[in-house]
């Protein structure tokens, strides 16, 4: 039955052992020694090569050591190639302040790769089982996690230069204690997994026994669950990939912006695949901290009548809405106000990329239409001419229009991102009267006036 078990979830994953070679993660338990003995057994038959890798994550001092000395030993009785490191992961935690658990994890796995390196092997197996499966799908529901994280534990993922696959998904702890009974084996017993001072260890100790006897079979589908799971989520993966495609604005390092409009055309369950696929590539490894919550924040910042907001996500990252565009973005550096003067013709840079040109000319010369521009009547305006950041209570006289007007309220009128307003350019004369805002709004002192027939131009090149 043990036997047929495992074949069976192997050839439902299209899965052959056979010519593998493989690093076999093992903690001297139970379910990771029967994993060793499994595959051993398979060896001849399947033409395996396999290494066995121990971590000491030395929390038991004396004991732990004990843990890797007796897996060593059982390997050196086997003929098993074995590899073993100790770490002191109670010091990582003291200098990084990690979980115990994600440091321990990233430890071992990291020490796992480098044996796979070693010995130029392309598989990794590890003995979680089908109990591990419903704890872990019930803790990250419960957790809120989102999309393919709901599925648990997959079967097969890549990891470093190969994979990590788990052979033992549709057996029970149950099943595998009795395989080592009956094969001889003696694991070592680690104490801690009976205290309930660990998350999965309140799964396991309290809520696993009641669906037990609910359902002997629950942990059957649970991975049954699992794997529709994953299945549905790589047709709808690849549907948001396309889709996300068409909407994304700008895609680099630190920062992706999309057209909100037509991201909105999206089915939501493609919306919510979106958003998430933007976490995964900015963040590259996703915080804990960061849950299902944060995408319904997104979607209400994306829904709201408001037509800009800001969110704060873990690690720094903020999510700026500005009309229809919505930027996901680290490093958002407050803008430094700036001001410089043109006495005469000639160029100013801007710290945002623009140029502001002066030149002066008469009536009937030709103007450069590459860039924006606008002309003054040199007898209207007070040189010199300054070009600076916008300041509280600014306010100017539109061209067209009659009286004056805030320039934060043309700013919302003209749609300018929340993010660039700080940085727009303020043309004024030397009496602070606010001749331009290049791109946007020019005053009723542009244009051509009989009175003089030499004009100040300014020319604005984004």
């Amino acid at each position: 039955m043990f036997e047929t078990k495992v074949g069976a979830l192997l050839n439902r994953h299209s899965f052959q052992l056979e010519n593998k070679k493989i690093v076999v993660g093992v903690s001297g338990g139970p379910d990771s020694l029967a994993l060793l003995h499994y595959l051993w057994e398979q060896k001849e038959n399947q033409n395996l090569s396999i290494v066995a890798a121990h971590v000491d994550h030395m929390f038991r001092g004396q004991e732990s050591f004990e843990d890797a000395l007796f897996v060593e030993d059982y390997c050196k009785q086997n003929g098993i190639p074995f590899e073993m490191a100790r770490i002191n992961v109670p010091e990582i935690i003291e200098k990084t302040k990690k979980n115990s658990q994600v440091a321990s994890r990233h430890a071992r796995y990291e020490f796992f790769e480098e044996i796979m390196e070693k010995y130029s092997y392309n598989y990794l197996a590890l003995g979680h089982h089908g109990d591990d499966q419903v704890e872990t799908i019930l803790m990250r529901l419960t957790r809120g996690s989102s999309a393919a994280a709901r599925a648990g534990i997959p079967f097969m993922r890549p990891f470093g230069k190969g994979f990590i696959f788990r052979p033992f998904l549709a057996l029970t702890k149950v099943e595998l204690a009795e395989y080592c009974q009956k094969q001889n084996l003696v694991p070592r017993i680690d104490p801690s997994n009976k205290k309930n001072i660990y998350s999965r260890n309140r799964f396991r100790n309290e809520v696993l026994p009641f669906l037990k006897l609910e359902n002997q079979h629950v942990h059957e589908h649970f991975q049954r669950f699992s794997e529709d799971v994953q299945n549905d989520e790589l047709l709808l993966q690849e549907l948001t990939v396309q889709r996300m495609n068409k909407v994304m604005k700008i895609r680099e390092k630190n920062k992706i912006t999309f057209d909100i409009l037509r991201f909105l055309e999206m089915p939501i369950s493609l919306q919510r695949r979106g958003i998430q696929l933007i976490l995964n590539y900015l963040y590259q490894v996703i915080p804990v901290s960061l849950s299902a919550l944060h995408i319904d924040h997104v979607l209400s910042l994306i829904q709201n009548q408001h037509p800009s907001g800001i969110l704060d996500f873990p690690n720094g990252l903020k999510v700026i809405r500005s009309y229809s565009l919505l930027s996901f973005q680290f490093e958002v550096s407050e803008a430094s106000p700036y001001f410089f003067e043109l006495s005469g013709p000639g160029v100013i840079d801007l710290p945002n990329g623009a140029r502001i040109r002066m030149d002066v000319i008469n009536d009937k010369e030709n103007i450069d239409k590459e860039g924006c521009y606008a002309r003054f009547p040199t007898d209207k305006i007070k040189l010199p001419i300054e070009i600076r950041t916008r300041k509280t209570g600014d306010r100017m006289n539109p061209k067209g229009m009659t009286g004056t007007k805030k320039l934060k309220d043309i700013f919302i009128n003209s749609k300018v991102p929340l993010q660039e307003r700080d940085t727009w350019p303020v043309i004024t004369d030397k009496n602070g009267l606010i001749l331009w805002l290049p791109g946007i709004k020019k005053s009723v002192f542009e244009g051509i006036n009989h009175s003089t027939s030499q004009y100040i131009l300014l020319t604005y090149y984004k």
